[in-house]
């Protein structure tokens, strides 16, 4: 072969391989827009405003693994909800999942449980000899609630009949707490580490205290908007939770949040 078309070759090979590189590049480029609430002690905004909880630390190990570089949008569960379908955000943690939401959602595989409990003041006498949410519903008692939250099949049912006004929502878990203190509901129902954790924090032991009514564990996934996020990113999350969860990282997240 002649030198000429030797040199033509050579930049022919490096050619094909520089684009070959940058398609690979493009194609792998992870760049994802999550939206977080207020829910110490999954998410929130530490006093250093640093985004922090076990959900987001659990999240940041995973992208790290993916080589995904992650920004932060604050906003209010139902907002946030309203992003993702629009695409406007890519990710939210600690979701439920439902058949409305798999319309617009992706969601990973679970990755933990969560257990809800219902809150009512310590000397609500009545409050404490209900057994049931019906019990509450029959009985002309409101019940305060976040909004969108997704608290099982029997809640939901008893929403859907809500006519009489009896399911108050908020936007925000202390507004339930304030609610409650000024008699404007009767109790709330909160994620159990949630709702202890806000009372302890508030100092409300003595006055909020758990019902024994709560409802059974359910998993809770990572969501993924449908408008701005493959399914291929969604697999290669999945493999790095697997990869987190087998190296041992969780089990000491766990530890590190006492749960």
């Amino acid at each position: 072969m002649k030198p000429a078309n030797q040199v033509v070759l050579l930049l022919f090979s490096f050619l094909l391989c520089l684009f070959s590189f940058q398609a690979f590049a493009e194609n792998n480029h992870c760049k994802l827009t999550l939206g977080y609430d207020s829910w110490e002690p999954y998410q929130y905004l530490d006093v250093g405003n640093e985004v922090r909880g076990l959900d987001i630390d659990l999240m940041l190990m995973v992208t790290k693994r993916m080589s995904c570089k992650v920004d932060f949008k604050q906003g209010a569960w139902i907002d946030l909800l309203a992003l993702m379908k629009n695409g406007e955000i890519d990710v939210l943690l600690g979701a439920s999942k439902t058949e409305r939401r798999e319309q617009f959602a992706l969601f990973s595989e679970p990755y933990r449980t969560e257990q809800f409990t219902l809150y009512v003041k310590k000397d609500d006498k009545q409050a404490h000899q209900l057994k049931t949410f019906s019990d509450f519903i029959a009985n002309g008692k409101k019940l305060g609630v976040m909004d969108d939250y997704y608290y099982g099949d029997e809640v939901s049912q008893l929403q859907d009949s809500n006519e009489n006004g009896q399911f108050v929502s908020a936007i925000i878990g202390e507004m339930n707490i304030a609610r409650l203190l000024d008699d404007n509901i009767d109790a709330f129902i909160e994620d159990s580490i949630v709702g202890a954790s806000m009372i302890r924090r508030k100092g409300l032991s003595t006055l909020i205290v758990p019902h024994n009514l709560s409802i059974t564990s359910s998993d809770v996934y990572v969501m993924f908007s449908k408008k701005s996020v493959s399914p291929e990113i969604v697999k290669r999350f999945n493999l790095g939770l697997k990869g987190v969860k087998q190296s041992g990282e969780y089990d000491a997240l766990l530890k590190m949040y006492k749960l």
